[in-house]
């Protein structure tokens, strides 16, 4: 038996379950179970959430040594289990006597009430609950090996994989699929189903879905926009908001009354704000473009934070509006305002157009000469220049086009909230914008969505979280580097360099190394 790896598994599966109760999602899904079944007390809900990890981090730890000895397999299993045990053990412990004492942990980690730590201590002393969540967790790692060596030894798994193979088979076979598999209009039908959807839906699920699936939208045109300076091209930039900033004051400003009275229409000012964003991406870059990695994520950054600074400061208050941001931006569509009953839903559907432009733009651009000249640049930027490819000037398109999208969802996003402040552009919009990015998969734009769906439309289903955001996003960051550093939906590309034969993705460097 391999006892590093069974301790690992252990401690992995220990540092989740921790990581789910800081976030109280033990609590949530803990009355979820209370409500569903009529219980006296989420506890139950909030164990089963728990042990759960465990039976998998005993069925991961036995998976890989059944092929040495069934022994082997459970004795995995047991050491996962006790080292997750006595992990959430001496965590259970410590929070229990720390409350006892009359700490107020709440202050720092909100979720940790009293409430919620009687429910995880079953009412009991730290010690009698230490050990009471030991052999909890070792018994459901011991079941999770079991289950393993039975599933094993049974052959369910191959006779799973049989059946979905002659199930795919003879999916395949019938003669209707085989003709729309082999119609060369086949993507054509699957986008016209695709657009029909998108078309009904924001009519059916009411303003508050449209508002919050706008603000999705709105961080899908952002992250395809940071997606061609960081996934394509190769270049770190922690300063994109600015560029997002940009284009909501430029629109801002050009249609509210206030400070210069200018108002003019949304479709009049919303070109100019993608113009003057991109200008900014190509004055911005020319100066700072030769610099590479760590350096150039510096600058990008301290430009960020200048935008947001001037933005804010009393000296450019008549200008601007300073502190309090540009109040009453005309929000006109089609030539008029949008009834207030509709509102969100009109905006939805320019959110729609919006990223349908912007993605068909990124994957024409993605095919072309200019997309292969980025991709060469990202993996290698010496041997691309030396390959002939001019990489100034490549990098301030890449800038400019990824400024200009971040222009024209700021524009949007202006409009819609019919105000812009300082605090609508801090350096934390840039960070989740390249972890959408990431955890979606770089250079994909499908990932991107994906990634904007999981980032932005998660916390808002799960509100109650909101203030443990980054928590959840460090720890998602970490598993994702871990078991998928390609990312959710990667580009193709991308999953072959990190998947290619007799290599791990830790032997390659990031995009933006």
């Amino acid at each position: 038996m391999d006892l590093r790896a069974s301790l690992r598994d252990g401690l992995i599966a220990g540092t989740i379950n921790i990581f789910l109760i800081l976030l109280g999602l033990t609590t949530l899904f803990g009355e979820m179970v209370q409500n569903w079944f009529e219980l006296e007390s989420p506890t139950l809900g909030a164990w089963l959430l728990l042990l759960a990890i465990a039976v998998w981090g005993g069925g991961t730890a036995a998976r890989s040594r059944l092929e040495k000895s069934a022994l082997g397999a459970m004795l995995a299993g047991l050491v996962s289990g006790i080292t997750h045990g006595l992990l959430l053990g001496v965590f259970l412990f410590v929070i229990s006597t720390l409350i006892a004492g009359g700490a107020q942990l709440r202050q720092w980690l909100y979720q940790l009430n009293e409430q919620a730590v009687e429910m995880l201590t079953f009412g009991q002393s730290p010690a009698i609950a230490a050990l009471i969540a030991l052999g909890l967790v070792t018994g459901a790692s011991l079941g999770g090996a079991l289950v393993v060596f039975v599933w094993a030894r049974l052959g369910v798994r191959d006779s799973l994989r049989k059946g979905t193979g002659s199930m795919s088979q003879s999916i395949r076979g019938i003669p209707a699929v085989q003709s729309f598999a082999q119609s060369k209009y086949r993507q054509a039908v699957v986008l016209v189903v695709l657009a029909a959807i998108l078309l009904v839906a924001p009519q059916l699920i009411g303003q508050y879905w449209n508002y919050t699936m706008g603000t999705v939208g709105i961080y899908v045109l952002l992250g395809l926009g940071l997606n061609i300076v960081v996934g394509f091209a190769g270049l770190l930039d922690l300063g994109y908001v600015a560029f997002f900033a940009i284009g909501a004051y430029t629109v801002g400003l050009l249609t509210a009354p206030e400070p210069h009275g200018v108002m003019l229409s949304f479709w009049a000012a919303l070109p100019i704000g993608v113009a003057i964003a991109a200008l900014s991406g190509i004055l911005l870059g020319i100066p700072v473009l030769r610099m590479r990695g760590d350096y150039l994520a510096i600058v990008t950054l301290g430009f960020g934070e200048i935008i947001r600074i001037l933005s804010k400061s009393d000296v450019l208050t008549d200008f601007s509006g300073g502190p309090r941001g540009v109040r009453n931006i005309a929000p006109g569509l089609f030539g008029a305002d949008v009834s207030k009953a509709n509102y969100f839903m009109y905006f939805m559907y320019l959110i729609l157009l919006g990223i349908a432009l912007v993605a068909f733009i990124t994957h024409r651009l993605q095919n072309s000469r200019t997309g292969r000249a980025w991709m060469a640049m990202r993996e290698d930027e010496d041997v691309a220049e030396a390959m002939g490819v001019f990489t100034l000037k490549y990098k301030l398109l890449a800038f400019a086009i990824g400024a200009a999208f971040a222009g024209l969802g700021g524009g949007i996003y202006a409009s819609r909230n019919q105000f812009v402040g300082p605090e609508d552009f801090t350096l934390m919009v840039s960070i989740n914008v390249l972890c959408l990015v990431i955890i979606g998969g770089m250079g994909s734009i499908p990932g991107v969505i994906v990634g904007a769906l999981v980032l932005k439309g998660m916390p808002e289903i799960l509100r109650e979280l909101d203030e443990y955001r980054m928590l959840f996003f460090g720890a998602l960051l970490i598993f994702m580097m871990i078991v998928r550093p390609e990312g959710l939906w990667p580009s193709k590309r991308r999953q072959m360099e990190l998947q290619e034969q007799g290599k791990t993705p830790h032997d390659y460097h990031t995009a933006t190394g």
